[in-house]
Parts: C-alpha cells; sequence; structure tokens
C-alpha cells in the first residue's frame, strides 16, 4: 500500500509542498487536515472509537471522522470522502471554522494541523470499516462536554481542542 501524502501548508493555509503523511508526523510539519461533525434531529453527535490498531490514539473517542485532504480536492469533497470509507454514508457537508493545533503523543508522533472543522446532519446507523473504527454511538452534546470533563483520558487530543469551540458554536446555533 502506498502511503498517502499530506499537504503541507502555512499559518494562511497556503499549499507549500508534500510529504508522506508518516514522516509530517515524525517531523511535526504544520499540515491540512480536516474534522467532520455529524449530528442528528435530536441534536446528537455520532461519535467513532479509533480502531484498535492504529498507530496513534488507538481505542480513544473522537468525533464523526477525520483525515487529510488529498492533493486537488476541496475540503468538502475529503470529508465526504472519508465520511463514506470510514462510516459507511454520505451527507450534505457545511465548513464553520479553521484552526491550527499541535500535540504530541507518547510514540514520538506530533499532530501538527490547520484543522477545517465540518458538520452535517444524519438520523440513521453508520456502516462502520472495522479497519478505520471500532465502535460508534450517538451522545448528546452537554454529555460529551461533561463527560470529557471527567474521562479526559479517553478522548483523542484534537476532539478536545475542537470541542471546546465547536460547543460554543452549537450554543449560539442551535439546531
Amino acid at each position: 500500500m502506498i502511503e498517502e501524502n499530506v499537504i503541507l501548508v502555512n499559518r494562511n493555509d497556503e499549499p507549500i509542498g508534500l510529504m508522506p503523511k508518516l514522516e509530517a508526523h515524525e517531523k511535526a510539519v504544520l499540515h491540512r487536515a480536516f474534522s467532520v461533525f455529524v449530528l442528528n434531529k435530536d441534536n446528537q453527535i455520532m461519535l467513532q472509537q479509533r480502531a484498535h490498531h492504529k498507530y496513534h490514539s488507538p481505542l480513544l473517542w473522537t468525533n464523526t471522522c477525520c483525515s487529510h485532504q488529498r492533493e486537488g480536492e476541496s475540503n468538502i469533497e475529503a470529508g465526504n470522502r472519508r465520511l463514506f470509507e470510514e462510516m459507511g454514508f454520505n451527507t450534505e457537508l457545511k465548513e464553520l471554522f479553521h484552526f491550527i493545533y499541535k500535540a504530541p503523543f507518547d510514540n514520538g508522533l506530533t499532530e501538527h494541523e490547520l484543522d477545517h472543522v465540518m458538520i452535517g446532519y444524519y438520523n440513521e446507523s453508520p456502516i462502520i470499516n472495522p479497519e478505520e473504527v471500532e465502535n460508534w454511538k450517538w451522545m448528546g452534546i452537554d454529555d460529551v462536554q461533561a463527560d470529557i470533563q471527567l474521562h479526559p483520558e479517553k478522548y483523542t487530543v484534537w476532539f478536545k481542542i475542537i470541542f471546546d469551540e465547536f460547543y460554543h458554536y452549537l450554543e449560539d446555533h442551535k439546531i
């Protein structure tokens, strides 16, 4: 299997090159990424538990899906592609905001991403890809916030960072 490249960017999200994904994480180089949040009619978030064999953050709970854009792919196209690959469904996505974060992991890798956060709506059960996803669940927004406070170790680093901003967005834009 050929390793995927990530799109290296500057702080203005302007592409400056490509690099193999693992190398970018080893060198902590800023690159483009995205995170998708899917909500249902009850304003619950579809969470996924990362597969047990993932090279970082295995078995941690996180947003519906996340990954990296491919060269020539828009943020929305990338979000839809990965949502289908991981969770087995498509829905209309809308970009909310983006931000930069840097988070080192215990295994020596570092996420340094300019992350585009997107939202979509769906009311069915996903058909998860076991290569990517261990489990999934619907969880109320307030319940997620409370559980992150009680059990931060159960969640991915980026999810905790994003959720704080995402939570405030939802408070201001009730669905």
